[in-house]
């Protein structure tokens, strides 16, 4: 393999925090990340904005972590690892929580875990009393009125585009770099109220363990509305409703494209095309929704779990009725965890339309001389000013390197890297090392995503542009879950996926729309067959396989 030991991106991981996964991390880049995104846009905008959200939160102090690459994640094969440590430390550091209390979050029972290693330098009052007053500003919080700020300043970002076809080279590139400095603000806002997500639904875990039901915690944020993330799906649902041949649904589908079409797979890195460069990849989603029966329209399933949410709500005033702090701290986390929750897919749906624009700039860059996107992703940010001044030099170069990347895809990364990153023609191939497929009677176990229980004929689909095998009432078996996946939600009656936490995209939406889902059921696409019956009890977190055929 012509790889080498590293890739040409690939950081060293930590002495200090060496713990890293990809756990969750497939949710934001589940593929290698091209050159140009990692160092035009990763390195300089969205990993400080990270780094800053550490820091505002009280985990770390200001200058503790490495100001090239801090150790909120690491890069190792071109993939995107998250820092487990650092997660860990976050367990460590906050009053009432613990690292063994992160990582079930974060990894349920995945088998390749190591455990926690308590050393002196995690303990800090210091940083534990900073940690403690955030907690209590986000128990407080009623409302997160910057985040609608956020949204208002983003989305006339399509509407202000210029002719892009008119600008220079040059004029290109100061666009593409004046979106950074708001990259990195958004995504350390982003972060922030993404742990500030876990704090509410902690709060009703504990309650529900206290009333001896603890499936309860997971209707209790069920439906809460305004979840940004669910829009295309929605609006993608009532295109569906239109024949494709109508006037009506054409103009639909172009308004559709103009207000989403900054999502699509893989939407983190700038190389992935979206609904706005390739419109059939949400023309067919749409597809895949035209045989649902209208009663499972998405309002209709939000309905109906909205009404479980505000019972099993009412239950539990009523149990706690007889003790009032009790009571106030449930009425705390319920209102944080609606808060937090619905904001955490506003914060990522913001941003991604200002990473969007800075894609459209490159993109138009790499095309007026001749290149792919996935040629002109093939750069490294240090090199493109001169690639402006003369784009013929770096053919030789960026094909050889395109060639290169491609093999990366060929690669299975490890879940988990400690300390030590093996060298890439170590790392399993792709497709080598399978998990033994379930027989029936076997039951797979996971994490509790979203509450329900529905039995249906499993669908694995390893690619959301590739949609077509799912049936309406299927239960869909993904690999990971980016917003491009969601509206295979709508037509699902169950979603399974191999990786996930309690607060990612995949459980959000699937709450959102009412279906049940089971996230980090480790190895599913492998060891559930296609078209397999399964039961999916959203409450447990697991998968039974209750007949092959």
């Amino acid at each position: 393999m012509s790889l080498g030991a590293k890739w040409l991106t690939d950081w060293e991981p930590s002495d200090r925090l060496p713990v890293y996964t990809r756990a969750n991390a497939g949710e934001v880049l589940p593929d290698p990340a091209s050159p140009l995104s990692w160092t035009f846009l990763w390195e300089p905008a969205i990993l400080p904005g990270w780094a800053d959200s550490m820091v505002e939160a009280g985990t770390f102090d200001e200058g503790v972590l490495d100001a090239v690459h801090p150790e909120v994640v690491g890069l190792f094969g071109g993939r995107l690892y998250i820092n487990a440590s650092c997660t860990r430390l976050f367990g460590e550091r906050a009053p009432g929580l613990s690292a063994e209390m992160v990582d079930l979050t974060y990894f349920g029972e995945h088998p390749d875990v190591p455990p926690y290693v308590h050393e002196p330098w995690h303990d800090s009052p210091h940083n534990t009393e900073l940690l403690g007053t955030w907690m209590g500003t986000v128990l407080t919080a009623t409302e997160l009125p910057q985040l609608l700020a956020d949204r208002a300043g983003t989305d006339g970002l399509r509407d202000a585009r210029p002719d892009l076809g008119a600008l220079t080279d040059h004029q290109l590139v100061e666009r593409a770099r004046s979106f950074l400095p708001e990259i990195r603000r958004l995504f350390c806002r982003h972060i922030v109220v993404t742990a500030g997500s876990s704090i509410g639904p902690g709060v009703l875990a504990a309650v529900a363990q206290a009333l001896d039901d603890p499936s309860l915690a997971l209707t209790l944020i069920t439906g809460i509305g305004d979840v940004d993330s669910a829009a295309p799906s929605q609006a993608m649902w009532e295109l569906s409703r239109l024949p494709a041949s109508s006037p009506e649904f054409t103009a639909g589908f172009a308004a559709f494209v103009h207000r989403f079409g900054s999502r699509g797979p893989t939407e983190w890195d700038l190389r992935s095309e979206t609904w706005e460069t390739q419109p059939s990849l949400a023309l067919g989603l749409i597809e895949v929704m035209r045989p649902a029966s209208d009663d499972e329209a998405p309002q209709l399933r939000n309905a109906r779990n909205i009404e479980r949410r505000e019972a099993a709500t009412a239950g539990v005033r009523t149990a706690l009725a007889d003790q009032p702090e009790v009571l106030a701290q449930f009425e705390a986390g319920l209102r944080s965890a609606h808060v937090f929750l619905a904001g955490r897919e506003r914060t990522k749906t913001t941003i991604i339309k200002v990473v969007h624009e800075v894609r459209m700039a490159l993109r138009e860059l790499g095309a007026r001389h001749g290149f792919t996107t996935s040629e002109t992703c093939m750069l490294l940010a240090d090199e493109v000013d001169a690639f402006v001044s003369d784009p013929d030099a770096f053919r030789p170069r960026l094909a050889a390197r395109e060639q290169q990347f491609l093999e990366l895809y060929q690669l299975d990364p490890p879940f988990i890297v400690d300390h030590v990153v093996p060298p890439l023609d170590r790392w399993a191939r792709t497709g080598d090392t399978r998990a033994a497929v379930a027989a029936a009677g076997d039951v797979l176990h996971g994490v509790p995503g979203a509450p329900g229980k529905i039995t249906g004929r499993a669908r694995v689909v390893l690619d959301p542009a590739d949609p077509f095998a799912l049936e309406p009432g299927d239960v869909l078996v993904a690999p990971n879950t980016d917003p491009s996946w969601t509206p295979l939600f709508v037509p699902a009656s169950a979603v399974v996926v191999n990786v996930g936490a309690q607060v990612s995209h995949a459980v959000i939406v699937s709450r959102e729309l009412g279906i049940p889902c089971a996230v980090s059921v480790h190895g599913a696409t492998e060891r559930i067959p296609d078209g397999a019956l399964v039961e999916v009890d959203g409450n447990a977190g697991t998968v039974t396989v209750i007949s092959l055929s």
